[in-house]
């Protein structure tokens, strides 16, 4: 049996080398034992001919998958999830790269310590290099272990990206699991689910996956469409919890989670977005938002994480959103001029 699966959702990631240096860095890991699934989302540049070039290349190591239809990542990854037969699964994205032994590292801890789940740290990098950049840590040493309700909590609070951690198979197929398709933020959307599924976390705290910020990633474009994408995911997450029983043995942590992807987030990034705002729009998510968790503002984690600059804030938009519109703008300029 293949001991690890890594999946890589592709699409138009030809330019630049993005996609021959993520295959490169997979192509040549430590671990042998492993099979690279890329799955292409319908690419419309020549994505799909550079990967066709790595499995002839590769044989047994890449497998690659042609999707029909452009389903977004969370498509592509339910079908690389169909085809995966590794004990452990893990995720890649196709812009973003892995130290050379890590995968290794991971699955022989996961193996000496009988975790289902092991996570490393992030590498924040602008070009194509092994070399270390700016370290985001994606979890802690209070989050392993065999989970119990303190060390679970700690986890749903910060679970950490899903491309950084390999997952032991059981994860997903014990029970019946799929990332939603058509909409960004899918991980955002599951990982609540995903964590309740998890028995034992092990993590090391090295910074080995290399994570590209380019013009390009999803995470540097804000569109009203990227703003409501992430306001479906958090409430498939909503859904999740309700369903798994996170929502009632976990609520001040799922609760702050909800708040800070479904609302802060949401509400700050649509501000500093260059679309036309519109009121209407921060009125309704504050309004869904109050519906279903109204004492949000009381939530121990809320105020412990959430600065009082943005509380305030928050209050005001909640209270006047019109005023906040002014109010906002008002400090954007000041801040702007205090740039200068």
């Amino acid at each position: 049996m293949i001991d690890l699966s890594v999946i890589v959702p592709v699409y138009n990631m030809a330019g630049d080398g993005k996609l021959n240096y993520s295959l490169d860095s997979l192509v040549n890991q430590t671990m042998r034992n492993m099979e690279i699934i890329a799955v292409d989302d319908k690419s419309t540049d020549n994505s799909l001919d550079i990967l066709k070039d790595y499995e002839k290349r590769y044989p047994g190591r890449v497998r690659v998958i042609a999707s029909p239809e452009n389903r977004r990542q969370g498509g592509a990854k339910n079908l690389g999830l169909k085809e995966a037969g590794g004990r452990f699964i893990g995720f890649m994205d196709s812009d973003d790269w892995m130290k050379e032994d890590a995968y290794e590292k991971m699955f022989n801890l996961a193996m000496e310590t009988g975790a289902d789940a092991v996570g490393v740290d992030m590498s924040l990098v602008s070009e194509h290099t092994m070399t270390p950049g700016v370290k985001a840590e994606c979890n802690n040493s209070g989050q392993t272990g065999i989970l119990d309700h303190e060390t679970r909590e700690r986890f749903l609070l910060k679970p950490g990206p899903l491309v950084t951690k390999i997952y032991a198979r059981e994860v997903f197929f014990d029970r019946p699991f799929a990332f939603p398709e058509h909409i960004s933020y899918e991980d955002n959307a599951t990982m609540t689910d995903i964590v309740m599924r998890i028995k034992h976390f092990e993590f090391i705290p090295e910074a080995d996956y290399f994570y590209y910020q380019h013009g390009s990633s999803t995470t540097h474009s804000i569109t009203k469409k990227k703003c409501e994408e992430r306001m479906e995911a958090m409430r498939i997450m909503y859904t999740h919890s309700k369903e798994n029983g996170s929502l009632t043995e976990y609520r001040d942590a799922i609760e702050y989670q909800f708040a800070n992807m479904f609302y802060r987030n949401t509400l700050f990034t649509y501000m500093q977005g260059n679309m036309k705002k519109e009121i209407s729009f921060a009125e309704n998510l504050g309004r869904e938002m109050m519906n279903l968790f109204p004492d949000f503002r009381n939530n121990p984690y809320y105020i412990k994480e959430v600065n009082k600059y943005e509380r305030d804030l928050i209050d005001l938009q909640l209270k006047n959103t019109g005023w906040f519109f002014f109010i906002y703008k008002l400090k954007q300029i000041s801040k702007k001029l205090k740039g200068k």
